[in-house]
């Protein structure tokens, strides 16, 4: 249907066009001599703007399907292009481009003053076009900071009447790592965590790759992250926000994820010590899960007592190991006799690692 009306369009624009361009035509001296035309012979005027006008329409007519593809395929490029711009990114660069073009037409006055023949028109598009590019550029290149200048009146607000600034909750962008480990869905469930939690569409298209690897440990890793998403987003009391933005020019997810906290000055939640070193290089505020799992340990000081079980032997001679409930390792001195036994130890001192948490214990 859309399709023949612009086709009927393009008919009547043939049309159209073509009577007027008949008698512009009529108007060359040299036609008024092929055809020994006389001006004030209206006939002849409107029977040859009429047959232009049908010659023209034709040949729309006939070129209409040609023109009709190459225009659908402009659109759905121009279509396909578009929705890889994020929505905010497309938000701010028209407000930018319109400030820009703004800006040009206060300038254009004293521009279109210039005596030089020319001069002022080019001037005049060229400001156009150079204010209005250099505003949507600023516009999206400093997005951040834009998108915090609501927080920022708030809180100026805030302080001027004499309140505390309480502000709102920052989104907590999920990696995949994180996902997988699943930690994160209990640390939801207690509340602990405010504020949206974000899931990219690349993070998303990771975990499914993961999921669908010939390999059975990468394999049941991915669904298992999958069955985690699933557990945040129906069973937890929590805003969860999918968003489709992402970075063309960039292939590596952490890099991504980076940007993407950047743009909506947010936190990356994670597992990943990699990840962590990175983000503290470019400035990006990191929740570690490990930290935080290390952080809420019970406190165990040397001299008091406490009951275990080992369960194997350790690397040096004579010790065994053992375990807390939170996964802590307590080496057991002398504890390779009492390998699958309960008995009571003293603690003799603990040692703080890159890892987690060691403790050294002997028997009571």
């Amino acid at each position: 249907m859309l399709k023949k009306i612009i086709r009927a369009a393009l008919t009547l624009l043939g049309v159209s066009g073509g009577y007027a361009l008949g008698v512009l035509m009529l108007n060359f001296e040299w036609l008024r001599t092929a055809f020994n035309y006389n001006p004030s012979d209206m006939a002849f005027k409107v029977i040859f703007s009429t047959v232009v006008a049908l010659i023209i329409g034709f040949i729309l007519y006939m070129l209409s399907p040609y023109l009709i593809r190459r225009f659908m395929g402009v659109a759905k490029h121009t279509e396909k292009e578009l929705e890889k711009i994020p929505a905010n990114q497309m938000l701010f660069g028209s407000v930018g481009l319109i400030l820009g073009l703004m800006i040009a037409y206060l300038i254009n006055g004293a521009i279109n003053n210039i005596p030089i023949p020319f001069v002022s028109g080019f001037l005049s598009i060229l400001a156009y076009i150079f204010l209005g590019y250099l505003g949507a550029r600023l516009a999206t290149k400093n997005m951040a900071d834009l998108s915090r200048l609501p927080d920022m009146f708030r809180r100026t607000g805030s302080k001027s009447s004499g309140s505390k600034d309480q502000g709102g909750a920052k989104p907590k962008i999920l990696d995949t790592s994180v996902i997988i480990d699943g930690r994160i869905a209990d640390i939801c469930k207690t509340g602990f965590v405010e504020g949206p939690i974000i899931i990219p569409e690349f993070v998303l298209e990771e975990l499914r790759h993961i999921a669908d690897s010939s390999d059975s440990l990468k394999r049941n890793r991915g669904r298992r992250g999958l069955d985690i998403l699933k557990v945040i987003q129906k069973e937890i009391n929590i805003e969860v926000k999918i968003v489709s933005t992402n970075f063309e020019d960039v292939s590596e997810v952490d890099i991504k994820l980076l940007k993407l906290a950047k743009l909506i000055n947010g936190f990356v939640v994670t597992n990943d010590y990699n990840l962590n070193k990175v983000a503290e290089l470019q400035d990006v505020r990191v929740l570690n899960i490990n930290e935080l799992a290390n952080a809420i340990k019970p406190v165990v000081l040397p001299g008091e007592e406490m009951v275990v079980h080992v369960i194997k032997e350790g690397k040096e001679s004579n010790q065994g190991i053992a375990y807390l409930d939170d996964g802590t390792m307590i080496v057991v001195e002398g504890g390779k006799r009492h390998i699958n036994e309960t008995l009571e130890v003293l603690v003799t001192s603990v040692l703080q690692t890159a890892a987690g948490r060691m403790i050294f214990v002997k028997p009571l």
